[in-house]
């Protein structure tokens, strides 16, 4: 450690007093270099108070460097991104939107040595004030902790992590809809319907065209947006309809399986064995925010798994191979409208899912329920933890790698269970007003 200053008789450090009257604490650091504490002080005492503090962090090892924490968040976040190149393309996108929308506009100023918990506190009050919920407002949360993490334990710029609000992680379990085995089978027969008739553009708005008992008729109002003449068309009573086949085993398949988005449109005729009523799922398309297409592996280890498909289904699964699929084996199954991978916006559009969801009672649905939805019957089958796990392709990747090999049997007992569900269901007289909703983690 430095000598102090003989006149003062400091073993460590320096104090002197500036022109103003105040007092400034200098002392070397462990490259040589002096260095001025991070502020001025009123009274001597404080400085040498200030300068006692800062040899006992030297001593413990808890010492930072001042001039390092002048980094403003912005800059070390962005780069605390780049530097992770074990996160998934949609992860990136995630933390990318995040950092932006969420924590830069607030935060992106500040030098990292200036920031407090205060301070975070009052950026997280803000976002809840501004309408972000509860569940956004912790994932913004927990990405500025791990940035800071990382700057606390690896890059020793801080001295403690200031995220130390409690509770402030914790995502508020949201509601979602979970269909009944009826109201399955009727999105499946519904879903990729359309009114026949089109929209024009003139001077004043929009107009619909649409077909009743095979003749075009003229709509008498004039739509001010496309969007209210969009869904104005799909609302006419008695319209003549047609429908696109290829998205009934999709529906049947993602839910019956429950597979998320980016397995099911990853699938090729390869993985789907009729013989076996089984899929198995290799790979993940992912969307990212340039509108790319990445294909990769499953969300996690646990995701690459073999999932049993219940035998009511195969008949339209079987039909859909033969009609919408190429024969290679590495042929998309539910490949998009130009025989790329399936985009969500193009099957929105194309399927008609929400007039689909709407006329089925449930508006809110999204695509990612119906794999909730499959989760829910397959719980109901009995089964345990560990066998739901695997069949889900659950994130836990020590219990996918220690039961996965178990599941098997425990598997087939799952499929035939939701096997007979689906029977039971398909031969009563179900007026489809099933669903409930129930919390998902």
């Amino acid at each position: 450690m430095a000598k102090g200053n003989k006149a003062n008789h400091r073993r460590f450090g320096n104090v002197r007093k500036l022109p103003s009257g105040r007092f400034q604490a200098s002392y070397l650091g462990p490259d040589g270099r002096r260095r001025n504490a991070p502020e001025t002080y009123e009274r001597k005492g404080d400085a040498e108070r200030a300068l006692t503090l800062i040899e006992a962090q030297l001593i413990s090892g808890e010492w930072t460097d001042p001039e390092r924490g002048k980094i403003k968040l912005k800059d070390y976040a962005e780069t605390w991104i780049t530097q992770r190149p074990g996160l998934r393309p949609r992860t990136v996108d995630l933390y990318t939107w995040t950092l932006k929308k969420h924590i830069t506009p607030y935060l992106g100023g500040v030098t990292l040595g200036k920031l407090s918990t205060a301070m975070i506190r009052q950026w997280r009050a803000e976002l809840l004030a501004k309408g972000v919920s509860i569940s956004l407002a912790a994932k913004a949360y927990r990405l500025l902790r791990a940035v800071l993490m990382t700057a606390t334990d690896e890059d020793r710029i801080l001295t403690r992590n200031p995220c130390r609000i409690r509770g402030a992680d914790v995502e508020h379990a949201e509601e979602r809809p979970v269909l009944s085995v009826a109201q399955v089978l009727e999105l499946a027969d519904r879903i990729g319907r359309r009114p026949v008739g089109n929209i024009r553009a003139i001077k004043d708005g929009y107009r619909i065209r649409f077909q009743r008992h095979g003749e075009m008729r003229t709509y008498p109002e004039v739509f001010a947006t496309r969007a209210e003449a969009e869904r104005a068309l799909w609302q006419l009573p008695d319209t003549d309809t047609k429908q696109d086949g290829r998205f009934r085993a999709f529906i049947l398949l993602a839910t019956f399986a429950s597979l998320r988005w980016g397995e099911i449109t990853a699938l090729t005729r390869a993985d789907i064995d009729l013989r076996r009523a089984t899929v198995a799922i290799r790979q993940a398309y992912t969307e990212r925010s340039t509108g790319a297409m990445v294909l990769g592996p499953p969300k996690s280890q646990a995701g690459t798994r073999v999932v049993g498909i219940p035998r009511a289904i195969l008949p339209a699964l079987r039909e859909h191979l033969a009609t919408y699929v190429k024969a290679d084996q590495d042929a998309l199954a539910f490949p998009g409208a130009k025989g790329g991978p399936m985009r969500r916006s193009g099957f929105n559009r194309a399927s008609g899912w929400s007039e689909a969801v709407r006329v089925l009672g449930v508006p809110n649905l999204h695509f990612h329920d119906l794999r909730h939805t499959g989760n829910m019957f397959a719980a109901e089958s009995g089964a345990g933890l560990k066998d739901l796990m695997a069949r889900m392709g659950h994130d836990n990747v020590r219990a996918a790698i220690i039961y996965q090999h178990k599941v098997k049997g425990a598997d087939k007992a799952i499929t035939d269970a939701i096997d007979r569900h689906i029977i039971s269901s398909d031969d009563e007289d179900d007026d489809g007003s099933g669903a409930v909703v129930v919390p998902i983690a």
